[in-house]
């Protein structure tokens, strides 16, 4: 599959997630930035998240969604 084809169709699922969560499927993706080893520091006037744990899995996954894609392709 060609390099432009693959970031379009990415580029379309990205665009459906968005508006899927925009238009309240947001909570079934609340646990994100809560996990275990994300970092959250909420003070007043002072906010500070580092979403460490929630980061490691989206990589983890995106990396093997990729090696599928490659093997299938």
């Amino acid at each position: 599959m060609p390099i432009g084809k693959l970031l379009v169709l990415i580029g379309l699922g990205l665009a459906l997630l968005g508006g899927f969560l925009w238009l309240g499927g947001g909570s079934w993706f609340s646990w994100f930035g809560r996990l275990p080893g994300d970092v959250r520091v909420e003070r007043p006037g002072f906010r500070l998240y580092m979403p460490f744990v929630s980061m490691l899995l989206i990589s983890v996954l995106l990396s093997l969604i990729m090696w599928v894609v490659r093997r299938l392709g």
